[in-house]
């Protein structure tokens, strides 16, 4: 038997009477019968008709069947691939007709909806509700407990999920098995997971972050799971008592810091918080250390890779930096793509190598070709720098680059600077056209009283940059447009102000 993911993640727990899922109703559920549900619903795919390499959509609420439907998965050797629960149908749609599924599980109330695409392209559709009940779960009594793994090679694909990129409509993002178990072995290893560990899960499970990092890992060290199916500060806090692990977007501990309940007495079982999905502002990191005596490990991952650098867990967490690179995978800094490499504290397109850089784009060979250098690094789309301590700093998307007047202006820069000042919560800096310079830098600012001056904050910025950053206009919002991980959405600002 050869099947990477299988061997990892479901082969050592076959037999594990542990506590893999606490679930939000107080039921707890064992990694033997998790593995067992998983197994039962191998079983039915295949009598439906289920093959190898065959993708499976799953659009599903976040409850312990869909964990064991991504089991299944690895299984069965089908490629997983989930979507957002929220999508409408129309939305839906364009992702059934470029993945070409063989399976989409959704809710029972979007059947009739989604049904007719799926006929279209001959993908048998099967519901699954918030409560884990429906078609695919029915009469699974029926069904043998253990499944007999397909074999898979190592670089054959286990997942797809799609993104924006930097341009066009989402594209299918290739994930092999390789890709998978590799990153989930380093991170592991890098965090210290282990059986004794209890994971605070609130993030969604159709995005790499809560799906691969946080449960491959977590299943990978035979750790406990407590799933929450969304973020609640509630069920946080009193989660914190019996966990050692939290991994979140930079808007959960925003919220947290909020909260008056949030201290070093109700924080003291936990050894690790982890943030990614979008950038940490340096003063949640301080802030948050100053209240709980934590320091948030910040890391750096996107679709196409998974984890490609992280602060260490013993040593040093630089506030602003995405640490270090994650072992056997290489980062450089490149004027531009595949282009001359920058030294320490050079500016430039951040390029990656490694064994978790994906595939390639699913039907797009043009757009994969485009994605990667010469030599095979990934062109990321990010911009960023490595300090003196080889650390690395991400200073914004390529496509956020403003060009005013001939001169390249980096939004994070003009950011951290604005984020200095005691009033203001957050900012994002963008461009839009102008007819002399091309470009000119605005910010978006959202502050604790909105009727406080700017003057210290234009007069702050102009002490610390030059006059061609220095934005050209500000706006005060109560806050700034976000989408489910947490990332500005610096486009639906640029449309908003978009002059032209």
């Amino acid at each position: 038997m050869n099947n990477f993911l299988y061997s990892q993640l479901i082969e050592p727990n076959l037999d594990n009477k542990g506590t893999f899922l606490l679930l939000d109703d107080g039921k707890s559920f064992s990694y033997e019968e998790i593995i067992s549900i998983a197994s039962k619903i191998s079983h039915k795919l295949i009598k439906f008709g289920l093959k190898v390499g065959d993708h499976i959509l799953v659009k599903a609420p976040k409850c312990k069947e869909t964990i064991a439907l991504y089991l299944s998965s690895i299984m069965t050797g089908a490629v997983y691939f989930p979507l957002n629960s929220n999508y409408t149908p129309i939305e839906t749609n364009y992702f059934v007709k470029d993945a070409q599924p063989a399976f989409l599980i959704c809710e029972e109330s979007e059947i009739q909806k989604l049904k007719p695409i799926c006929d279209e392209i001959g993908c048998k559709i099967l519901s699954m509700n918030v409560n884990g009940e429906g078609e695919i779960t029915d009469g699974l009594k029926n069904f043998d407990s253990y499944f007999k793994p397909a074999f898979r090679k190592d670089d054959d694909l286990a997942a797809l999920l799609y993104t924006s990129g930097t341009t066009g409509k989402p594209k299918g993002a290739m994930l092999t098995q390789l890709n998978l178990v590799s990153n989930a072995n380093q991170l592991v290893n890098l965090w210290n997971i282990n059986h004794d560990d209890t994971l605070i899960h609130s993030l969604p499970i159709y995005h790499t972050h809560g799906l691969f990092v946080a449960m491959n890992t977590t299943m990978m060290a035979g750790a406990t799971v407590r799933l929450l199916k969304n973020f609640n500060l509630d069920n946080v806090f009193q989660a914190f008592d019996k966990s050692t692990l939290m991994m979140g977007v930079p808007t959960f501990y925003t919220r947290l810091l909020k909260d008056k309940r949030l201290n070093r007495k109700h924080t003291k079982n936990m050894r690790l918080f982890i943030s990614g999905s979008a950038p940490l502002l340096k003063e949640t990191h301080k802030n948050f250390y100053d209240i709980t005596g934590h320091h948030i490990l910040e890391r750096y991952g996107m679709t196409e890779t998974n984890m490609n650098s992280s602060n260490p867990l013993d040593g040093v967490r630089k506030a602003g930096s995405v640490g270090k690179p994650i072992k056997d995978i290489n980062i450089r800094i490149s004027v531009t793509e595949g282009s001359e490499v920058l030294n320490k504290n050079q500016i430039g397109m951040i390029e990656i190598k490694g064994p978790n850089v994906f595939k390639g784009y699913l039907n797009k060979l043009d757009q994969t070709k485009e994605a990667f250098t010469k030599d095979g690094y990934f062109i990321t789309g990010d911009i960023g720098y490595f300090d003196d301590d080889g650390y690395l700093y991400i200073s914004g998307r390529n496509k956020d680059l403003i060009i005013s007047g001939g001169y390249n202006v980096y939004p994070k820069e003009i950011e951290d600077v604005i984020n200095e000042n005691e009033n203001v919560i957050e900012s994002a800096v963008f461009g839009i056209p102008d007819n002399d310079l091309g470009e000119i830098p605005v910010a978006a600012i959202v502050m604790y009283q909105k009727d406080n001056k700017l003057e210290n904050i234009k007069s702050h910025l102009e002490k610390n940059l030059v006059r061609y950053k220095i934005p050209k206009e500000y706006f005060v919002l109560d806050e700034l447009p976000k989408n489910i991980m947490g990332k500005v959405q610096k486009n639906i600002l640029k449309e908003k102000y978009n002059k032209n």
